[in-house]
């Protein structure tokens, strides 16, 4: 024997539910998941919509069954806390790239913001950064900027739903933001400055809310470490049901038969509304999964399973 020690090997076990996190300022949403995953030591994770490294607040983190709703919740309205810089542009709209563009700023007031913010509320077309990760070619958009590329971008629908904004210094703007799906922050802060007669970036971005989550409780990823080496039963109780992601959609409850033909993947006739997306529950309120109604409000197709198949019991921690 030489007295190496052996390496650690991590066990890993089934985890399911969603667990939100307040994502601190310097981590990749990447970074987090992983973190979190080592945290419950869950097999499988997956996360709602990443934030930019620069940005604090709100990720859900989904593990095992609830993974299968993150993809539905990337078309969710989210909410943001926005520190605006007036009287320079840099090369990403955000605090980590160089200035590429300075600009006076005017003395402005609370009404001429207003006046200016006025134009960017309810839908509108917007042009994506380049500093992004949509494609142009087989290659994000970020690839061709750090390349010193730019190229055309096809503007892009969204709605600002709400656009408060305060003139917080000479130089400084606050906006609070709830906007549609594929809204870039950095480039509404951008053409807001340009509104005002300047340039400018995001200072600061925090996410506060994100479809059904709106405002919600959230754990540090300190308290969850530290939760986690004292007590792994009280990690678990902060899970929310996957179920917790989905209070939109109409309810359906099956009866025993019903769920067995869903189970395996067959439709079954149920009453609901027509070519709506529902909630399947079972016997017991057992959440089964999410399924779509067919046209003619009679029959009911399963979507997406969501339960451990053999495991009674509801989706949960």
């Amino acid at each position: 024997m030489n007295g190496a020690a052996a390496p650690r090997v991590e066990r890993w076990r089934e985890v399911d539910g969603i667990v939100l996190l307040d994502k601190p300022v310097g981590l990749s949403s990447n970074a987090a998941l992983q973190r979190l995953r080592r945290i419950w030591r869950a097999r499988k994770a997956g996360h709602t919509g990443s934030l930019d490294p620069l940005a604090s607040g709100l990720l859900p983190i989904c593990f095992g069954q609830a993974t299968k709703i993150c993809g539905m919740l990337l078309d969710a309205d989210k909410t943001y806390l926005v520190t605006a810089a007036l009287g320079a542009r840099t090369a990403t709209g955000d605090a980590e790239g160089e200035v590429v563009e300075r600009a006076p700023v005017p003395a402005l007031s609370q009404a001429e913001v207003e006046r200016a913010a006025a134009g960017f509320r309810g839908e509108s077309l917007q042009v994506p950064p380049m500093y992004s990760a949509l494609k142009h070619a087989g290659q994000r958009l970020y690839q061709l900027a750090r390349r010193g590329l730019e190229v055309e971008r096809p503007p892009r629908r969204i709605v600002i739903h709400r656009l408060e904004i305060r003139l917080t210094g000479p130089d400084r703007l606050e906006l609070e933001v709830e906007c549609s799906k594929g809204t870039y922050v950095r480039t509404l802060v951008e053409d807001l400055a340009r509104a005002c007669g300047t340039q400018g970036y995001v200072a600061g971005l925090r996410r506060v809310s994100l479809g059904p989550f709106r405002e919600p409780a959230m754990h540090t990823l300190a308290d969850l470490e530290e939760l986690g080496a004292r007590s792994p039963a009280a990690l678990d109780a902060l899970l929310l049901p996957a179920d917790a992601a989905l209070p939109g959609l109409p309810a359906i409850a099956l009866g025993v038969a019903e769920q067995a033909w869903v189970l395996q993947g067959q439709p079954v006739f149920v009453a609901g509304p027509p070519g709506e997306r529902v909630r399947m529950y079972g016997t017991g309120g057992l959440f089964l999964g999410v399924g779509r109604m067919l046209a003619d409000g009679r029959r009911l197709a399963p979507e997406r399973i969501m339960v451990n198949l053999g495991v009674p019991g509801p989706v949960s921690a």
